[in-house]
């Protein structure tokens, strides 16, 4: 997946985080999320971040966007699936994610970042911080011979997908946020 900043078309430059899900040295910035999860979180109404082939061989949600469409431009309904182009321009999704408020995401566990606090810890009901590390797949389908490199976790928005998580029986640790009884800490 290609960098998308409101309006403003990154294509192609490397060098802006991590070029996508794997390390600068992968070559490419397009990924599908491991069609695992997808089978397990249920039915997505949008994907504003899809691959630009058309012939991909699993949907992530319903409708699509992709970087010709520009996504973050776009008017997003309904449920959201959000696998976004990772490095600078991932906060942008996540803050739109977040505005719109019934979605998910899946990005790197990343929990010290200005981007994760602002727009995961402070925003989003739960997280499941998924056991062991993704391998991402080709968009032609084919599994990545390596793993992403870091370890993922799924945000929730709305808790139609607190509740998704809980049922999706995907391996990891569920983090209720909003509503529990966990302690604040003030981390200023």
């Amino acid at each position: 997946m290609i960098e998308q900043l409101q309006g403003h078309n990154f294509k192609g430059r490397r060098g802006l985080g991590m070029g996508g899900h794997h390390s600068p040295a992968m070559q490419k910035d397009e990924w599908l999320t491991p069609p695992h999860i997808i089978k397990a979180l249920g039915v997505f109404d949008l994907d504003p971040c899809a691959p630009a082939d058309h012939r991909r061989p699993w949907d992530m949600a319903s409708r699509h966007y992709s970087i010709e469409d520009d996504g973050l431009a776009q008017p997003w309904a309904g449920r959201i699936w959000c696998n976004p182009p990772y490095g600078l321009g991932t906060a942008h999704w996540l803050k739109r994610l977040a505005d719109h408020g019934d979605g998910m995401a899946l990005i790197f566990a990343r929990t010290e970042t200005t981007m994760f606090f602002e727009h995961i810890w402070s925003r989003a009901d739960a997280v499941l911080f998924l056991r062991g590390r993704l391998h991402f797949h080709h968009v032609g389908g084919t599994r990545a011979a390596v793993n992403a490199g870091a370890p993922s976790v799924l945000a929730a928005y709305g808790e139609a997908n607190v509740q998704a998580l809980q049922a999706s029986g995907l391996e990891g640790q569920l983090i209720r946020i909003k509503e529990s009884d966990q302690v604040e800490l003030d981390m200023k």
